[in-house]
């Protein structure tokens, strides 16, 4: 979608599927929820307080011919 890549990879025939997995795990992407409450004000919550620090995903495989 033209997004700009927030991290050095030096592979280029890595997937943008495999990149993204490797931003949201690396914590680098600048995603927030913004929660309204119910006395009228918002909270900004960050995309990296909703993950797990733990959990780590393995990169796709590549699809054998």
């Amino acid at each position: 979608m033209g997004a700009p890549i927030l991290l050095d990879i030096n592979d280029p025939t890595v997937s943008p599927i495999d990149i993204a997995l490797m931003e949201l795990d690396g914590g680098v992407l600048p995603i927030s929820i913004r929660r309204s409450l119910p006395d009228g004000t918002s909270q900004n919550i960050p995309l990296s307080w909703l993950l797990p620090q733990t959990e780590r995903r393995k990169p796709r495989g590549k699809k054998e011919a």
